[in-house]
């Protein structure tokens, strides 16, 4: 399924804050594009846009799937995930009072997914095998980095075509992180995924990224169209390496 994420000229704000100014980029079919930048620069509130959860004051936010068009902002939440849509969110949002298994059905809310539940969670366990020895425990009291995998399965089981994935570092050590870095880039390739990855762990990024954006106080500064592109810009290497001079 071909597919086409294109976000032109987008402003947001949260009542008179302006979190977000005249933002364009675009993800092509089969892509993994890194969105750069430290905390409070506007990641989060781009991939609120796209899944409707944050309504832009401007701009458009177009999904192409086999030659059609579907503007998001003219969309609900619900209608984009059916489209094939799905968010790992910050801080992974499970419900922790449910199972494992439980979490993981709610995943399989959107009619398309809804044949596939019994293929899906076998893949999910597949993959995930400590979710599968873990089934009937409560979300909630799992580690960090289990619910992190959690989260990942759960979006999984809508059965997504475009993946996006926000701040999938935060609260894990750096052996999870590079872990679960890792594991998103199996699944993507796995289950043939476009990706956009919001994340303010430079090296991390980079391992998995085909290209991507580095977005300072809710604008797009920089674009690069390679790892190497963004290894090279001065803003990067200030900003993430140490190295401008």
């Amino acid at each position: 399924m071909a597919l086409e994420l294109t976000i032109s000229g987008i402003d947001a704000a949260y009542g008179a804050v302006r979190a977000l100014q005249g933002v364009s980029i675009s993800v092509k079919d089969g892509e993994t594009v890194a969105l750069l930048g430290t905390n409070g620069n506007g990641k989060s509130t781009l991939m609120k846009c796209v899944m409707g959860i944050v309504r832009p004051s401007t701009g458009k936010i177009e999904l192409k799937i086999e030659n059609k068009n579907h503007d998001l902002t003219r969309l609900s939440t619900e209608e984009i995930v059916s489209l094939g849509v799905a968010m790992v969110p910050e801080g992974r949002r499970l419900f922790p009072k449910l199972t494992v298994e439980e979490n993981l059905l709610l995943g399989a809310f959107r009619p398309q997914a809804r044949p596939d539940i019994a293929k899906n969670l076998a893949l999910c366990y597949e993959t995930f095998d400590v979710l599968k020895q873990r089934r009937g425990q409560l979300a909630g009291s799992m580690s960090g980095g289990q619910q992190q995998m959690l989260a990942i399965a759960r979006a999984l089981m809508s059965s997504p075509k475009l993946l996006l994935v926000d701040e999938p570092s935060v609260g894990l050590s750096p052996l999870l992180v590079s872990n679960t870095i890792t594991m998103i880039k199996q699944l993507k390739e796995r289950h043939g995924l476009t990706v956009l990855m919001a994340e303010q762990n430079f090296h991390q990024a980079i391992r998995i990224a085909d290209r991507g954006y580095l977005i300072v106080h809710g604008e797009i500064v920089f674009e690069g169209e390679s790892v190497a592109d963004l290894e090279a810009n001065d803003l990067v290497k200030n900003y993430y390496l140490g190295t401008a001079g």
